[in-house]
């Protein structure tokens, strides 16, 4: 759970009767069955679909998370390279410091206007396990019925070392454009391993909620970005910044990101993203 430390869940657990603690593993177990329902499912489409294309890549995010109902076209390919600088701070000692650059593949692989996917990797350099997958099912707004909001179901941070950089994040978001040009705003979950999900200290957190909005500020061609992830956690951090768009399929975000646990990711960290659809 977000913000409550483990000792003082063990005290409560030690209170409970034989029958709520029964019924509160009960509800564990059930959850824990659920995730990896879901992880089996998306992890096949990944087979599926790693048989007939050569690569795979990023999900669409807002700006540092993927609470955004964007799905890509089917056949159209997305490249992206990302980027988390401090800004003048020179050594590890004043708080200076960096995350290896992320390079990225996504293509959408369903022909369906109301059913929509894609499925992506990252490679990030440098570290010693770069790659990671991801997957992305939903259906875009107006799918289910007339004013229904677009509903996705997702998996990222799928990495390749066991309880290192298997986060195997699965998240549910719920996306609607705002009336009266205010934009669009995304809500979601996401619970994740919690062998890899913990804070600074050790303590598991595997799981929180997501918030993203954003609105064009010069139609087509700026765009305003923000987005929040809970969890004292390698991804509970928040940010904002602007897009700009050379063209419809070419953009370049800016701006800053700063963490829950400082302590985990260091200071607040300058990014900049290029997109590149094709």
């Amino acid at each position: 759970m977000v913000g409550i430390k483990k000792d003082m869940i063990v005290g409560q657990t030690s209170r409970l009767s034989n029958s709520e603690r029964s019924e509160s593993n009960l509800k564990r177990r059930m959850m824990v069955k659920m995730k990896k329902i879901v992880i089996s499912i998306l992890a096949g489409w990944l087979v599926i679909w790693g048989l007939s294309v050569s690569a795979w890549a990023t999900p669409s995010t807002t700006y540092w998370t993927p609470s955004t109902s964007d799905i890509q076209a089917f056949g159209l390919w997305h490249i992206t390279y990302d980027t988390y600088t401090t800004i003048g701070k020179n050594s590890p000692a004043s708080g200076g410091g960096d995350f290896p650059t992320t390079y990225g593949l996504t293509v959408g692989v369903l022909p369906f206007e109301k059913l929509k996917m894609e499925v992506g990797f990252d490679i990030m350099e440098p570290t010693d396990e770069p790659l990671m997958f991801n997957a992305k099912l939903g259906m875009p707004e107006g799918a289910l019925f007339e004013g229904s909001p677009a509903l996705n179901l997702g998996i990222f941070n799928v990495g390749t070392k066991k309880n290192v950089t298997d986060y195997n994040i699965v998240d549910v978001i719920v996306g609607k454009t705002l009336p009266a040009n205010l934009g669009r705003l995304h809500l979601g979950y996401y619970v994740g391993n919690s062998d890899v999900l913990k804070d600074s200290q050790g303590n598991e957190e595997e799981d929180g909620f997501m918030i993203g909005y954003d609105k064009y500020i010069y139609k087509d061609k700026v765009m305003f970005a923000a987005d929040y992830a809970s969890g004292d956690n390698a991804i509970g951090a928040g940010g904002f910044g602007l897009y700009y768009f050379f063209t419809p399929n070419i953009s370049l975000l800016a701006g800053p990101v700063w963490f829950n646990d400082r302590a985990l990711n260091g200071d607040t960290k300058w990014t900049l993203q290029l997109d590149i659809n094709f």
